[in-house]
């Protein structure tokens, strides 16, 4: 982990925010962030890469948002390279093993959520079955819209924090 930070340390202000979007899809999360190397240690990575997440606008976090495939899917709308994509897969990797039914169930309940609320269903996958996210989406849908946007960044948060992990025990 060490070894990969003062990597991330050194390297030119564009190539960290260019990793750091495999993080975190927004731009601007990617490149503040990068804005604040080095780092001490990832600590102190994770802590100020919450704290910008959560000084950024609603743009920002839907743009975000738009780098993750739906929930069931593979492909984002937006993407933001390999690391994300393999990434995206495992932490999906709830939905594999799931019945066609429920599959079904989860699709049509993105269209209506994304209908709903203007983006997709946003969740830190990690762990979870496609029941469990299908439970979770289905709850969410009773929230207003400002609610729900509030709800989905800090989902957002939670899939940053795994994924800058990730990116250091690479």
């Amino acid at each position: 982990m060490w070894d990969t930070l003062q990597r991330l340390n050194a390297l030119p202000r564009a190539e960290a925010s260019a990793e750091l979007l495999a993080c975190c899809g927004s731009t601007r999360w990617a490149w503040e962030v990068s804005g604040q190397r080095p780092f001490r240690d990832a600590q102190e990575m994770f802590e100020v890469g919450e704290r910008i997440w959560w000084r950024l606008d609603e743009e920002d976090w839907l743009e975000a948002f738009r780098a993750h495939p739906k929930i069931g899917e593979k492909k984002a709308e937006r993407d933001t390279g390999e690391d994300a994509r393999r990434w995206s897969h495992g932490e999906q990797s709830g939905t594999g093993g799931a019945a066609r039914d429920t599959l079904n169930e989860l699709a049509e309940a993105n269209r209506e959520y994304e209908e709903k609320f203007g983006f997709i269903y946003i969740v830190c996958a990690t762990g979870k079955s496609a029941e469990e996210m299908l439970d979770i989406l289905r709850g969410r849908l009773g929230n207003d819209a400002d609610k729900e946007l509030r709800v989905a960044a800090e989902e957002q948060r939670k899939i940053t924090r795994l994924r800058l992990e990730k990116l250091l025990n690479t």
